[in-house]
């Protein structure tokens, strides 16, 4: 048997996963119906329990912005669980580390069912027992996301990897799309009713449960090894450093001026948790109407038009963000046009970055660098949000205008958006357009 390529050597050919033959056809293609069916139920319990739903709820029990920095810090940082649950996929199935993984989530977001009970407890013992929850929620998902990619690497047809993303991800944000549309309904008849909420996210992780459990793997030999498991190999390669660097510094931007431009909205200009919904609802409609083009995009012509496109929109619809408090009565429609703009550039960002990633990925071992790539990134992207919560802090301690604090930090993520293009250019280096198979 010819031995698999070193994770440090160029993918060869233009495209990644799809002629694996660790899987029959039949099982891609049950593989890519049981992600379209489970994802969105995937990512509806993901972001309730880890991304703005929870800003809003901490807001209302009372949490400043260092703690609202750190709730968005939670779940890039502790991505590097997957170091270790790297380890053990030499041991252990992938699916039943996935499985395993998404129960201890969903046991873990119980105490946020209870959300009433919470903000009725002397301060500030609410907020620590939210966002303990939070933490042990997001370290299980972490723990289950290591596999995730792996798996789902061998799903796609030959040369259709950016189509396979287009459509996982046009599924959870149509259902996002319904969900937020209904929790801004229940929050405007109920403010601050937080638990139900949750208690649909958590129904929904519950559900993805028996569906997971059926996920086709790869036989053990096909699909791991020595260099499967060895995360520092793929840092040998220089278009992977450049890969890292690039979207360290993009992710970091948009990870950061998102909940902080929530944060703006709800403290300093008076938008109530209702109204915000709105603009949470404009992310996934962003992204529901863009994925599956960009996704063809990038399968058809390469990454890098997509990349530039959608860097440029996107720090231009971040830099607007200072602009907001002069919007006046019309201050909602123009956020939630910003945020709508803003969301279909990192839809189309982020969906070339895993077309890249899958290419560079070496098809005989490609977890250690599916791996590698998400445990480095999100770390920095934890760091990011973090930080800027203490910075912000601190310059409203110091008596800074908020205008000029938040303004300054909105300008800091559209340059760094920007700055994200020159290490892109060494990433794609040698990596033609993926033709799709005939």
């Amino acid at each position: 048997m010819r031995a698999p390529p070193s994770p440090a050597s160029p993918a060869p050919g233009p495209g990644p996963a799809g002629a694996d033959p660790g899987l029959t056809a039949e099982e891609r293609a049950r593989g890519r119906r049981l992600v379209y069916a489970s994802h969105p139920l995937g990512m509806t319990h993901h972001r309730v329990f880890g991304a703005e739903l929870p800003t809003l709820a901490l807001l209302g029990l009372g949490a400043g912005d260092a703690v609202v920095g750190l709730q968005r810090s939670l779940e890039p940082l502790l991505q590097l669980l997957r170091l270790p649950t790297l380890r053990a996929t030499a041991r252990w199935p992938m699916r039943r580390i996935l499985v395993l993984g998404q129960i201890a989530a969903v046991a873990a977001g119980a105490p946020l069912l209870a959300y009433g009970a919470l903000a009725a407890l002397p301060s500030p013992i609410g907020v620590v027992v939210a966002l303990a929850s939070l933490a042990a929620v997001c370290a299980a998902l972490a723990v289950a996301q290591t596999v995730w990619f792996p798996l789902l690497y061998h799903y796609p047809e030959p040369g259709h990897t950016g189509r396979f993303f287009g459509i996982v991800r046009s599924g959870w944000h149509a259902a996002l799309i319904v969900y937020f549309v209904a929790a801004q309904q229940w929050l405007t008849a109920r403010p601050g009713a937080f638990g139900a909420l949750f208690a649909v996210g958590w129904a929904c992780g519950a559900l993805r449960i028996a569906l997971l459990a059926r996920l086709p793997e790869p036989a053990a030999a096909a699909a791991r090894g020595a260099s499967a498991v060895d995360w520092r190999a793929p840092l040998r390669d220089a278009r992977f450093r450049a890969y890292l660097a690039a979207m360290s510094l993009a992710g970091a931007a948009r990870r950061t001026a998102a909940p902080f431009a929530l944060v703006w909205m709800r403290r300093e200009l008076g938008v109530s948790d209702a109204e915000l919904v709105w603009t949470t609802t404009a992310v996934y409609a962003g992204g529901l109407v863009s994925l599956y083009a960009f996704g063809l995009a990038a399968d058809r012509f390469g990454t890098r038009p997509v990349f530039l496109g959608t860097a440029l929109v996107g720090a231009g619809a971040t830099c607007a963000l200072i602009g907001l408090p002069a919007a006046g009565t019309s201050l909602l429609g123009v956020a939630i046009a910003l945020f709508f703009v803003q969301s279909v550039s990192t839809s189309g960002f982020e969906v070339a970055d895993t077309n890249l990633l899958f290419r560079i990925a070496p098809p005989g071992g490609p977890a250690a660098t599916l791996v590698t790539a998400s445990v480095t990134i999100n770390a920095i992207h934890g760091l990011a949000p973090f930080a800027a919560g203490l910075a912000l802090e601190a310059a409203l301690g110091a008596a800074v205008p908020p205008a000029q604090a938040y303004g300054a930090l909105f300008a800091l993520c559209a340059a760094l958006q920007l700055a994200a293009l020159v290490p892109l250019r060494a990433a794609e280096r040698d990596i033609p357009p993926a033709r799709p198979a005939p």
